[in-house]
C-alpha cells in the first residue's frame, strides 16, 4: 500500500510515491532484472550490481573492498581510477576504509537503522567523503561503491536519481531515510510488495528496488540529466 493522498508526507515521499505508484513501475522491474523476458531480450547490466560474486555484503568480504566490487559499479556505468582501485585492494586507502566498513552494520535496511548511522561524522559518512577525497572519485562513484558494500542500508544516488528527486538537505540518506519511515513505514512496504509482485529476487533490498524504479521511471520520461 502506498500514502493515500491525504497523508502528510515530505516532498521527497511525495515524489516517491507518484513513482512507486506508476502504472509502469511492475514492468521497469522485471525489464531491468530480465524477469520473465524472451531470449532475445537482456536484462540491464546493473542487475548484476548486487548479485556478481555473491554480493559486496557477503561475510568473507563485507569489511574490504575486493576486485568483484569494482566490476560491480561498472554494470551501473562508472569506474573507478585504476590508480585509487588498486589503494582500495591493496594499500592504505583499503585499510582505512575497511575499519570503517567494520563498524557499519550490514543486517539492517535503512528504514529500521537509527538516523545516526547515516548522519554527518557517522562511519558510513565518514566513508563516502574519504572516497570522494580520491583523485577521479566523484560523489556518484563513492556512493555506488558503498551501495555495493551495505545494500540494504545506503542507495545507489546519481545523477538521474538525483534530477528525479532533487538534492535534499540536510543530505539524501537522511532525508530518504525519514520518507521511508512515514505513515507507518508505508514507502518501505509498497517497496517491499513491488519486489514480490516483479518476481525480483529477495537478495535485491527495497533501496535497490527503490533505485531502479526511480531510474527506469526517469529514463523512460526521457529528462535530460546534467
Amino acid at each position: 500500500m502506498i500514502p493515500s493522498a491525504g497523508t502528510s508526507l515530505s516532498s521527497l515521499g511525495q515524489r516517491l510515491s507518484v513513482v512507486l505508484g506508476a502504472e509502469g513501475v511492475v514492468d521497469d522491474l522485471r525489464r531491468y532484472y530480465g524477469v520473465g523476458l524472451p531470449s532475445s531480450m537482456a536484462a540491464f547490466t546493473g542487475s548484476r550490481f548486487e548479485h556478481l560474486a555473491g554480493g559486496g555484503d557477503r561475510p568473507e568480504s563485507a569489511d574490504r573492498f575486493t576486485a568483484e566490487d569494482l566490476i560491480a559499479v561498472q554494470t551501473l556505468s562508472v569506474t573507478v581510477p585504476a590508480s585509487v582501485a588498486l589503494d582500495l585492494l591493496e594499500s592504505r586507502l583499503g585499510a582505512r576504509l575497511s575499519g570503517l566498513l567494520h563498524v557499519i552494520p550490514t543486517d539492517i535496511d535503512m528504514v529500521d537503522a537509527e538516523a545516526d548511522i547515516l548522519a554527518e561524522g557517522s562511519p558510513a559518512d565518514q566513508a563516502w567523503h574519504l572516497l570522494c577525497a580520491q583523485h577521479g572519485v566523484n560523489w556518484v562513484i563513492a556512493g555506488k561503491l558503498l551501495a555495493r558494500k551495505r545494500p540494504r542500508l545506503l542507495p545507489v544516488y546519481d545523477k538521474v536519481v538525483r534530477c528525479a528527486l532533487g538534492r535534499p538537505r540536510p543530505s539524501f540518506w537522511l532525508v530518504l531515510h525519514a520518507a521511508l519511515r512515514e505513515d507507518d513505514a508505508a514507502l518501505h512496504r509498497r517497496l517491499l510488495e513491488l519486489r514480490q509482485v516483479a518476481g525480483v529476487p529477495e537478495t535485491v533490498s527495497a533501496l535497490r528496488v527503490c533505485d531502479v524504479a526511480v531510474w527506469m521511471n526517469h529514463r523512460a520520461l526521457g529528462h535530460a540529466c546534467p
